[in-house]
Parts: structure tokens; sequence; C-alpha cells
């Protein structure tokens, strides 16, 4: 290759990167107007509230609790053989 030709290539793409940039910001870029809001959140206090007396008594039934009906020593007691 001449000098020559390299100082085209040279050119070439200089002008073609210009180019480019310019079209790019043209169908990219520009000034857009974004409003983002994020929700708010109430503070989180040490202050602890009861539960309703209603559902959470000293009569209410202990959901934890193992029920057991029946006395049943079968350690298998749904195979069906």
């Amino acid at each position: 290759m001449k000098q020559k030709d390299i100082i085209i290539i040279v050119a070439i793409a200089v002008i073609s990167g210009i180019f480019s940039f310019a079209i790019a910001n043209f169908l990219f870029g520009g000034q857009k107007a974004h409003k983002l809001t994020a929700p708010s959140v109430q503070a989180i206090s040490s202050d602890f509230k009861l539960p309703d007396s209603t559902y959470f008594n000293k009569r209410s039934l202990d959901l934890t609790k193992n029920i057991t009906i029946g006395d049943s020593t079968n350690p298998a007691p749904f195979n069906t053989q």
C-alpha cells in the first residue's frame, strides 16, 4: 500500500465514525424526561401491638400441637400391600 492509500483509509474511518455517532445520537440519544418515583414506606417502630384477644386467648386451639386420632402402631399407614 502506498502512503496515500493509508491516509484515505484513515480519513474514511474518521468520517464514518463521526457520521455513525451523529446518526446513533439522533436515533437513540437526546434529552428524555424520565419521571421516576419510588413508593414510600412507613418507618419501623419498636411498638408491638398484642394480637386480637378474640382469636388469641387461653381457650383457643393450639394449632402447633400434634393431634393423634386413635391408637395406631402401623409404621407405614399409607402402604397398601
